[in-house]
């Protein structure tokens, strides 16, 4: 059987902690301490899989300090003052 190749290209809503702290840009062991401290979201429950949803994760990266200004961060987190 061939199979159907995805004409869309995009990445998950939902992602495995493995994917998450890859997306990040951290290692498995930061991205916990990360979600522990509160700095990354904690994960939603799909029966028995935990997954990160890919937007909670963009909001939080937003709110991290950053060294320089950055447009995009910048309007991302606006979303609380809505």
């Amino acid at each position: 059987m061939r199979k159907i190749a995805d004409s869309l290209s995009y990445p998950p809503r939902g992602m495995s902690r493995e994917e998450a702290a890859r997306y990040v840009g951290v290692g498995t062991t930061k991205f916990d301490e990360m979600v522990a401290d509160k700095r990354m979201p904690k994960p939603r429950k799909i029966d028995g899989r935990v997954v990160w949803d890919r937007i909670a994760l963009d909001a939080a990266f937003s709110d991290l300090p950053s060294e320089g200004g950055n447009m995009i961060d910048e309007i991302l987190s606006r979303r609380e003052k809505l």
